[in-house]
């Protein structure tokens, strides 16, 4: 796959965007330090409102990335206007790509939500149900990660400079996991690890650090269900353990295609 950027003034012009989020990931892209200098070289950031008040708000960009869910109606419309600014859109971090945190709560009513929020201080709020900016409009591209990896932000932008799509992992972060040499937190701790069924790039951080795996990248393309189920219930751990779990970072994903894998498999 290649990816058509068109050039203004010998640079691609970029802007970085924030919907409803903790803005992580756009945090771990100033992270990447000596890198910035470089990337500063190779692309004209012209919208980026955590880094400059001198934004150019309605220039064409030639790259966007967004991170974040929609959970207000002026996310929505601001993704949007993005979306029409750009020829490539990029999604990065797992609630932009997935849903994350905030959409944990979805399966709460949103009538009781209402109810219970303090009307008096709230009322100004034009909140929605929190559901992945991946979900309104069409993205070109998706980086997930609670945050983002710097070296996989740096790889997709040296890509698409060079004119190509990145090929991003496809294994589990339990591939990588083996790989590092890391004891199993299934088979040793008996815990709820969701490394099995967790999209891979990382590193296997997390085990690798004596933590069972949350799930914060989201789910593998073809996660094995039946062989997984079958696995975690051998020891004692059920589907809706699992399910809770995975539901942490990728609710709508979960529900949509995760939940539907493991119904009527109750151990």
């Amino acid at each position: 796959m290649t990816a058509h950027l068109p050039r203004g003034n010998g640079k691609p012009r970029v802007g970085i965007f924030g919907l409803t989020g903790c803005a992580g990931d756009q945090l771990q892209i100033l992270n990447c330090e000596d890198q910035l200098l470089r990337l500063a070289d190779a692309v004209a950031i012209v919208d980026w409102e955590m880094t400059t008040s001198d934004n150019d708000r309605n220039c064409r960009l030639d790259i966007a990335f967004v991170e974040g869910v929609v959970a207000t109606v002026h996310d929505l419309e601001r993704l949007k206007k993005i979306r029409a600014r750009t020829s490539f859109l990029v999604a990065i971090g797992t609630c932009a790509v997935w849903g994350g945190l905030p959409a944990m709560r979805n399966l709460i009513p949103r009538d009781l939500l209402d109810r219970e929020r303090d009307a008096a201080t709230a009322r100004f709020l034009d909140t929605a149900e929190a559901l992945p900016a991946t979900h309104f409009v069409p993205f070109d591209l998706e980086l997930p990660g609670c945050p983002i990896e710097r070296e996989e932000f740096l790889t997709t932008v040296n890509s698409l400079l060079f004119g190509t799509v990145p090929e991003l992992p496809a294994i589990p972060v339990c591939l990588e996991c083996k790989t590092a040499e890391n004891g199993c937190r299934v088979i040793h701790h008996q815990e709820v690890c969701c490394g099995a069924m967790t999209r891979g790039g990382c590193g296997a951080r997390c085990p690798s650090h004596g933590v069972a795996c949350a799930g914060c990248r989201g789910p593998v393309e073809e996660p094995n269900y039946d062989a997984n189920i079958t696995m975690f219930a051998g020891r004692g751990i059920s589907w809706v353990e699992i399910s809770a779990r995975m539901k942490h970072f990728s609710a709508p994903a979960w529900m949509r295609v995760g939940l539907e894998g493991v119904k009527g498999h109750e151990s």
